[in-house]
């Protein structure tokens, strides 16, 4: 096949972060397929383009062995809300223009990954001018996760996202969902026909993680890095409104007679607020870095005690899998999960950590000292959690499934 694939973030080869979309990409190439993804010249929590990219609204670049195109995102996307907002849109119009004539062929399918919602009507009008059948991919419930966090709040603008929403979900020809609740959610409340949905959920990266358990040496890193006599719990990700990283400074600030110390690495809005405010309560045992390279965000974690995956308290975060989560699994660090919901229906399955409650300060200075009180939880819930996720959320493994489910759609396709 020939898979044009909509993906706004779709990652840098030198990017910090996760690179799910990246793997997938690899395995289809590996498998005879050809890729051309259009993706956007913005980091999701960066602040600035590269220099390679300003006053430039197409790049093409080859990635290993796929194509892509990078296109035009305006350069507001992380100054503030009508700033991200013109982010998506710009991408919108740069992506359209790139899907009809920049990248060249005859593509059998065009798969689009959410968010943001609005680019599934790029990859819709794709579709149909090239002749070929749409697939959507929700990463995350898009609007009410922007209006739950109070990000959204104009009745313009939702009412606008809803009605986007249910034309996208109506064209697209398979709908695939990351978590069991989005399933539910779509095929229940908004009645989208089960036979068109499938999911295929975020996935352990083992290829790198077992390559480091065999090499690594954490006990040097941690004395580099200054960790040596640490508890250390470290967090990657966004530090965005939606991760509320303000309860780990509570947290931190209930555990300041002990050794703990929260590593938070990432980029975000909310970063540089955050930091002073940890300066101002004087509040030592929590560590920001900027985000690193992924090879690097696995030695961290490795050389940490165990992982943390956090997000606001807010309803519709009960429905999502944290990234970071198989991250942690993949490298045997039991997780501190402060997301209910799947998250903690996951993390209790995998016997890989501990439930805190969201924003329960008390919760989090009671459960970080019984792991301090015991460290030999440790390895069990980090071995636990390996083997979970070594069994059901391979990447490579689901890579090829959402292949497969792909195929089935251009077969069909093709016999109409």
């Amino acid at each position: 096949m020939n898979i044009l694939l909509i993906h706004q973030y779709f990652l840098e080869e030198d990017d910090p972060g996760g690179s799910r979309w990246n793997e997938f990409t690899r395995v289809w190439t590996e498998q005879g397929h050809t890729v051309t993804v259009i993706g956007g010249m913005m980091h999701y929590n960066g602040h600035e383009k590269r220099a390679e990219y300003k006053h430039r609204y197409f790049v093409k670049k080859q990635q290993g062995p796929v194509i892509v195109w990078r296109c035009h995102v305006s350069e507001s996307y992380n100054k503030h809300f009508i700033g991200r907002l013109w982010g998506y849109f710009s991408f919108l119009f740069s992506s359209l223009y790139a899907g009809l004539f920049k990248a060249k062929g005859k593509f059998h399918v065009v798969i689009v990954t959410s968010p943001p919602l609005f680019v599934g009507v790029s990859g819709y009008l794709v579709s149909r001018l090239r002749r070929m059948p749409f697939v959507f991919e929700v990463r995350d419930l898009w609007p009410e996760s922007a209006i739950d966090t109070g990000v959204l709040k104009s009745k313009v603008i939702i009412k606008l996202a809803y009605w986007v929403e249910a034309f996208i979900y109506k064209r697209a020809r398979l709908i695939n969902v990351l978590t069991p609740a989005f399933y539910t959610t779509l095929r229940e409340k908004k009645h989208i026909p089960e036979s068109k949905l499938i999911q295929i959920s975020n996935a352990a990266d083992f290829s790198l993680s077992e390559k480091l358990l065999r090499e690594f040496d954490p006990k040097v890193f941690r004395k580099e890095h200054d960790l040596d006599g640490r508890f250390v719990i470290t967090y990657v990700g966004a530090h965005g409104v939606a991760n509320y990283l303000e309860q780990l400074l509570d947290a931190g600030e209930a555990l300041k007679d002990t050794n703990m110390l929260f590593l938070l690495i990432g980029q975000g809005m909310e970063k540089d607020r955050l930091k002073k405010m940890g300066e101002e309560r004087g509040i030592t045992n929590v560590r920001f870095l900027d985000a690193v390279p992924k090879a690097d965000v696995f030695r961290y974690i490795l050389a940490s005690e165990m992982g943390a995956s956090v997000l606001k308290r807010v309803d519709t975060f009960k429905t999502v899998y944290s990234n970071k989560t198989f991250d942690y699994m993949s490298c045997k660090k039991p997780i501190l999960m402060a997301i209910d919901g799947v998250s903690r229906e996951l993390l209790e399955a995998a016997g890989a950590g501990s439930y805190v409650e969201p924003e329960n300060i008390g919760e989090y200075n009671r459960i970080i000292r019984e792991y301090l009180n015991d460290p030999a939880r440790l390895a069990k819930e980090g071995e636990s959690g390996y083997r979970f996720a070594k069994e059901n959320f391979d990447r490579e493994v689901l890579a090829k499934r959402y292949l497969q489910q792909i195929g089935k759609v251009v077969d069909r396709n093709s016999k109409r």
